[in-house]
């Protein structure tokens, strides 16, 4: 019996494509948290405290100063404090962004063979805002357990900060899911540019034979994509951190626009 001269093979089904999506982008996502989370525990101190208490002995004047202030008082341990929220969303929340990209970028085709810049945009803002939905509430309770600048041992837990959020304010947009408008513009605005820019601008760049400089143009390309996209949604990350960051009770900062028109005002 004759064999036939090529075989066909079938492309990955949804299920493959989404647990290969999954297990790529959760696994990075769990080892960027473990690494980054003291930088981003510094960077949630400095957008929560407030231009005017200069003065205070435990205002932080920049990164060095604000590491060695929380050594000095609150231990090692301080630097992963609310690392377990991150952890928790972080492997869904990367694994949900990137198979969402994926649905979305089809439906945003409008007809074309090809995806076109427009179509890589709004694929990343609509992933954006799905992923700012599911890791809100764990964004809530990661916010109040860095703005805790007691030792780690007298620190509440994770699972006392969530009782506690519920208890006072439910399950609402002034509970748990507080700044949930704010998370959406940061997260939707960050993954437009950037999926925008880098899959736009990496189909301009020709393939390099040599290994090396491929994969250090492809993370030249996506750093200067996460730089810039950082640029764009920090105003948001400010408003977010400062809704979900206000004490019980608090109407000051009271949705996001409003949150950043009143830090422009106030501290510039």
């Amino acid at each position: 019996m004759k064999m036939p001269d090529k075989i066909n093979k079938k492309s990955p089904s949804l299920l493959a494509q989404a647990m290969i999506q999954i297990g790529a982008g959760g696994s990075a996502g769990f080892v960027e948290v473990c690494i980054m989370h003291p930088m981003d525990l510094i960077k949630t101190r400095f957008q929560l405290q407030v231009k005017t208490k200069e003065n205070n002995p435990m205002y932080y004047t920049g990164i060095r100063d604000g590491m060695t202030k929380m050594y000095r008082t609150e231990g090692l341990g301080a630097f992963w404090k609310g690392i377990l929220p991150p952890i928790l969303a972080e492997t869904p929340k990367r694994a949900v962004k990137f198979f969402t990209f994926e649905q979305y970028k089809q439906f945003f085709l409008f007809g074309s063979n090809a995806p076109t810049p427009v179509t890589f945009a709004l694929a990343g803002l609509f992933a954006g805002i799905t992923e700012g939905i599911l890791v809100n509430p764990f964004e809530a309770v990661k916010v109040r357990l860095q703005l805790n600048r007691d030792e780690v041992k007298k620190s509440p837990s994770t699972f006392a900060v969530t009782r506690e959020i519920i208890k006072k304010n439910g399950l609402g947009l002034n509970g748990i899911n507080k700044g949930l408008s704010a998370t959406i513009l940061r997260n939707g605005i960050f993954n437009s540019f950037y999926f925008g820019f880098y899959h736009s601008v990496k189909g301009f760049i020709p393939t390099n034979a040599d290994a090396r400089i491929e994969f250090i143009t492809k993370v030249a390309l996506g750093f200067t994509a996460g730089i810039v996209g950082s640029c764009m949604n920090i105003p948001f990350d400010v408003a977010k951190s400062r809704i979900q960051g206000a004490p019980h009770g608090s109407t000051m900062y009271n949705g996001t626009l409003n949150t950043i028109c009143i830090v422009y005002e106030r501290e510039g």
